[in-house]
């Protein structure tokens, strides 16, 4: 699924001030949960089982919380951008301040390792992570997103 296809103008948060992972994942699942009209606590739950099996945190300052839901109907990914960096377990020791939150129906595997990849692959670069950080809205911090799927070698994700 193209990034355009997978955020949309309304899915991006650019002032989260949560104090650590736990609050953070508990406001990402409270925005899911309102989005999708999903229960709330079961997104939590999700999130926190796939972090048990380890930080989804890409380095860099960038993390990618991602699971695979049971009765969603549609795939959902939002970005938040952080107020202050928080400790996400990164293997590299950095601090998070830009979060990717995927959200995949379980019954529709078909997707969710390219949509998880095609993200990764726009943010190799220095660059975008820089300009998201500097994004001055949701809507600009998405057309970068969508820029730079376009100028990355593999269009489709």
């Amino acid at each position: 699924m193209a990034i355009k296809k997978l955020f949309s103008g309304e899915d991006s948060v650019l002032s989260l001030s949560p104090g650590d992972k736990k609050e953070l994942l508990e406001m990402l699942a409270q925005e899911a949960s309102v989005r999708l009209s999903y229960d709330g606590p079961t997104v939590l739950d999700a999130l926190q089982a796939r972090e048990r099996l380890g930080s989804t945190a890409l380095g860099r300052g960038v993390g990618l919380p991602h699971t695979r839901l049971e009765g969603l109907g549609t795939p959902l990914a939002l970005l938040a951008r952080l107020t202050r960096p928080i400790d996400f377990e990164a293997r590299d020791g950095e601090p998070v301040d830009l979060v990717f939150m995927v959200l995949w129906p379980e019954n529709s595997a078909e997707g969710f390792l390219p949509a998880l990849s095609g993200i990764c692959r726009v943010l190799r670069g220095n660059q975008l992570p820089r300009q998201l950080r500097q994004a001055r809205s949701g809507a600009e911090a998405l057309a970068m997103l969508q820029a730079a799927e376009v100028d990355s070698p593999d269009e489709a994700v």
